[in-house]
């Protein structure tokens, strides 16, 4: 899943995006307001990392924007400042969790990861439907509670369809939130990645719907 990070401090946009690389999500940056603005308003993430001191445009005056355009995603607000009148402000803005600097990237790792298993009406942090299961805290997956090895590829695939499961996914947005920007798929790709994923796990866990895309079902075997 691609997160997006609004950080002007380049070594702690730096840290952010190494620890959620590490942890399996894709991370794009901005290094102003302006251009997180844009970004949010024009590409699809899962959520949002946005410091408010940032030049150009102020954070919560970014998080304003996207929710007078009706955008919903998750948003966490990154801080210097321990003012309960700017953490009251940000939350009346839109915000979904406050994060006040210095903080320990755990903790921004399991914030951020229970606001996308409350987006998805996730409480746990396993994943699992049938007998198949993901680990989000040590990403592994298991059939039958048989561990499997999977590619960083097909672990971001797998858990952007459980995430979203019950929904068809189309290729082109699997595409666009499992693969790195720089990247460039060829047109079967992902095609060809849940062919092997399904090799791997076995059962009948992802369904095609032709012409539309992917799912796996809420009673999936």
């Amino acid at each position: 899943m691609r997160v997006l990070i609004v950080e002007d401090e380049t070594k702690i946009a730096d840290l952010i995006s190494d620890v959620l690389e590490a942890e399996g999500f894709i991370p794009e940056r901005a290094e102003d307001g302006e251009k997180g603005w844009y970004l949010g308003s024009t590409e699809n993430y899962a959520a949002a990392i946005l410091d408010i001191g940032l030049p150009k445009l102020d954070g919560l005056s970014v998080l304003r924007n996207w929710r007078a355009e009706g955008l919903d995603m998750p948003v966490i607000l990154l801080t210097a400042k321990s003012n309960w009148n700017e953490k009251v402000e940000g939350i009346d803005a839109g915000a979904d969790d406050y994060l006040g600097k210095p903080f320990q990237m755990e903790e921004l790792v399991a914030r951020l990861r229970a606001l996308l298993r409350r987006t998805a009406s996730q409480k746990s942090t396993i994943l699992e439907v049938g007998t198949l299961k993901l680990d989000l805290r040590q990403m592994r997956v298991s059939v039958d509670g048989r561990p499997l090895k999977v590619t960083p590829l097909e672990y971001r695939l797998l858990s952007y369809l459980l995430h979203n499961r019950g929904a068809v996914i189309s290729q082109e947005t699997l595409a666009e939130n499992i693969y790195y920007r720089d990247q460039e798929p060829d047109s079967n790709a992902v095609e060809v990645l849940v062919g092997r994923l399904r090799r791997k796990i076995g059962g009948n866990f992802i369904e095609t719907r032709r012409g539309f895309g992917y799912l796996i079902a809420e009673d999936a075997t």
